[in-house]
């Protein structure tokens, strides 16, 4: 139907990490500058970066935090996996406005996501520093 929403379920195919904007702006330029192979990017239109990694990096969130050392930290970053759905570019989201990339997917990035913990380092460090909760 024109104008509807298209939602993609998270945890089979690829999990999400999500950071404020802002975060996810610089992380992303971080991580392209050390040459890091980077998921899609999509931006929500209330604000919010979403990374996709792959399946099972929600669940394992809190242990990956653990072993980097970020498990006492307050951060705004978040995992959604099985169960949960995103909304995919270039739907609207809620009325909000429409949901964008801000990496599009590639063909070795598409079926294959990157594991979390390669990103994750860098999204906790860029969180950490914007001092947003």
């Amino acid at each position: 139907m024109p104008g509807a929403a298209v939602l993609l379920p998270v945890g089979r195919s690829f999990d999400v990490l999500e950071v404020a904007e802002a975060a996810g702006r610089h992380a992303l330029a971080r991580l392209e500058r050390m040459a890091c192979r980077s998921a899609p990017v999509t931006l929500t239109p209330h604000g919010r970066a979403q990374f996709f990694v792959a399946p099972g990096a929600a669940a394992e969130l809190p242990r990956l935090l653990y072993r980097m050392g970020w498990d006492d930290a307050r951060l705004d970053l978040h995992g959604l996996g099985l169960g949960d759905h995103i909304t995919a570019p270039p739907s609207d989201f809620a009325g909000l406005g429409p949901v964008r990339w801000l990496r599009a997917p590639a063909l070795d990035t598409a079926y294959r996501p990157p594991e979390a913990r390669l990103l994750l380092g860098t999204l906790a460090y860029v969180c950490h520093r914007s001092g947003t909760v």
